[in-house]
């Protein structure tokens, strides 16, 4: 099934998500979907906000970028219920875009060195030290479960600087080489 990307401006990427339990009906149909809509929309990670599911679900590849990023490579996982501790506090600032926020990058400060924790789709525990560019890729997806979105870590005056754009996204002023759903008209 395509699955459309929910646009800034749509109310369910500010809700923080619920956890998800064994019982979760249509799980890993679900999880395969998500990894389609972001291997058609060409990203390295989605999280189920992105596509309309309050549900703490994380898909990442992050693969793609492993020619710049080697501790990116052959990285492909699920997370579900992830938790991030800090392990370094010294923030580095990197571009960064979001499927959600189509045509914008601006550079957002994030430690890069973290603990993760989550379960995968069989609800199998893992816990793992992550560095660098795939700390970013975790963080800006964990980021999503919690109602946040990259452009909330930026200076107001950054945000000030684009307010014309996430104006267009909000009122489906731009255009998406991938399906989405953009904020509802008020």
């Amino acid at each position: 099934m395509k699955l459309p990307v929910y646009l800034y401006g749509h109310p369910v990427l500010r809700k923080i998500s619920q956890d998800v339990t064994p019982q979760y009906e249509g799980l890993k149909q679900l999880v395969a979907d998500m990894f389609a809509c972001m291997y058609e929309s060409e990203g390295v990670g989605l999280a189920a906000p992105q596509i309309g599911r309050n549900d703490k679900i994380v898909v990442i590849d992050a693969d793609p970028v492993s020619d710049s990023f080697p501790e990116c490579a052959g990285r492909k996982f699920t997370l579900i219920n992830p938790e991030i501790e800090i392990l370094d506090g010294e923030k580095i600032s990197r571009a960064e875009g979001c499927l959600s926020l189509p045509g914008l990058s601006e550079n957002v400060p994030r430690v890069e060195h973290i603990m993760l924790r989550w379960v995968d789709e069989n609800f199998q525990p893992h816990e793992e030290e992550i560095s660098g560019f795939l700390a970013r890729i975790v963080q800006h997806e964990c980021d999503h479960l919690e109602g946040k979105l990259y452009i909330d870590h930026i200076s107001p005056i950054r945000k000030q600087l684009i307010r014309g754009k996430l104006s267009n996204i909000m009122h489906g002023k731009i255009r998406c080489d991938y399906p989405v759903k953009y904020a509802p008209r008020r």
